[in-house]
């Protein structure tokens, strides 16, 4: 394990206005008129788990689960269906010549339009259901490309969402690449939820998606946390929960670590050099949806201004903290965490061992903890094979 704290000359500087009016206030109440027309659109469950905090020896720990947002069993149910469903309310506004209201989202005439429309993604298997399952609710045609390291059983679910699946040899970041260039040849829309040069918009609106969690998550909490850890891959969910969490507590925003794994540590190497880094390629993580070798330029915009630490998160430490969860001290409810779901839980119990690290970041008995359980079991067989029992069984 390594900590970084963020002494980046931009750290604690106001988000760039173009951020801030995505990641802000007004960005959660789009997001919330969204989810309001969509089943199973309530919020998912805050838990509280006391047993563990009183283990590991801070005030109070918060879990916002993911695992049970939106049928698709992790957030990023939030980002790709939500930018593809704006992108079709905007193309609905021009076609119709004028503006389409979010509540016509699911309009037959909204709806004629998504038809004759084409999205893309690639994907390391959550954010390609996430864009496959809007396309199916607005009855638009996606195209979702996957690399070899996504199992057969994601690309499977993905395809369960009616979605045409392209397998390219290599990482996530070439399957980015060749989704891309694969788009602007077939005229198809590219839902990304990285940014790269005069790509920003839409990697916004996917990130703005994300802000629903901690909106809700604030919302939940008598008071807020005074440290939040946030598993990142390309760094959209990290810098739209800490944005949010800035924009809207000010002064009195909670400590924000970014936690990656040590394989796969693009935002770590990004914050050391102070621009954007790309990493050599490892072996791979078990916390397949975090491994992204170069970060989102629009992301690292925001988190060297919100983010306070950057830390790499060791392989056993993952797969420690699906079982912990699973067999939870007594008192605690049992959560259903996939390999990367509970990687922000794997950083603070990471951290917490490393006596300087810990007293770097100001955690101690009073600090009260949240961390998002982004995923719960998108791969069921390997969360058996690293549990020993199944989701089900977890669950019950």
């Amino acid at each position: 394990m390594t900590y970084l704290p963020n002494r980046l000359p931009a750290h604690g500087q106001p988000l760039d206005p173009r951020d801030a009016a995505i990641l802000g206030p007004e960005g959660a109440a789009r997001i919330a008129r969204v989810l309001a027309l969509r089943d199973n659109g309530g919020a998912t469950p805050l838990i509280a788990l006391p047993g563990l905090a009183a283990e590991l020896g801070i005030g109070a720990l918060h879990l916002k689960d993911e695992g049970q947002r939106l049928g698709l069993g992790s957030f990023k149910a939030l980002g790709g269906a939500y930018a593809l469903m704006m992108l079709v309310l905007e193309e609905a506004s021009a076609r119709l010549g004028r503006e389409v209201a979010v509540e016509e989202l699911f309009s037959d005439a909204v709806k004629a339009v998504a038809a004759t429309m084409t999205f893309a993604c690639a994907t390391d298997g959550n954010h390609g259901r996430s864009v496959a399952q809007g396309a199916q609710l607005m009855g638009a045609r996606s195209v979702i490309f996957v690399h070899g390291g996504v199992s057969q059983n994601r690309a499977d679910a993905i395809a369960a969402y009616g979605a045409e699946i392209r397998w390219v040899d290599g990482t996530y970041d070439e399957s980015i690449v060749e989704s891309a260039r694969v788009s602007e040849a077939e005229g198809w829309t590219i839902v990304s939820d990285t940014s790269w040069d005069d790509y920003e918009v839409i990697p916004g609106l996917v990130m703005q998606g994300y802000v629903a969690l901690i909106a809700e998550s604030l919302a939940a909490l008598d008071t807020p946390p005074t440290h939040v850890f946030l598993q990142a891959g390309v760094g959209g969910f990290a810098a739209a929960v800490a944005g949010h969490l800035a924009l809207v507590l000010g002064e009195d925003r909670p400590c924000a670590i970014v936690a990656e794994p040590a394989r796969a540590a693009c935002l770590f190497e990004s914050a050391k050099q102070g621009r954007v880094a790309k990493v050599g390629e490892d072996e791979p993580t078990v916390m397949a949806m975090l491994e992204c070798y170069e970060p989102s330029p629009l992301a690292f915009r925001v988190l060297e201004r919100c983010a306070d630490g950057f830390l790499t998160v060791p392989e056993e430490a993952a797969t420690e903290v699906m079982r912990r969860l699973a067999a939870p001290v007594a008192g605690d409810p049992a959560v259903v965490a996939g390999e990367s779901g509970g990687a922000g839980l794997a950083g603070l119990v990471t951290l917490l061992r490393d006596a300087e690290g810990a007293q770097a970041a100001g955690l101690g008995p009073q600090s009260r903890v949240l961390v998002i359980n982004t995923e719960g079991a998108t791969d069921a067989a390997l969360y058996e094979r690293i549990v020993g029992k199944t989701p089900a069984e977890v669950a019950a």
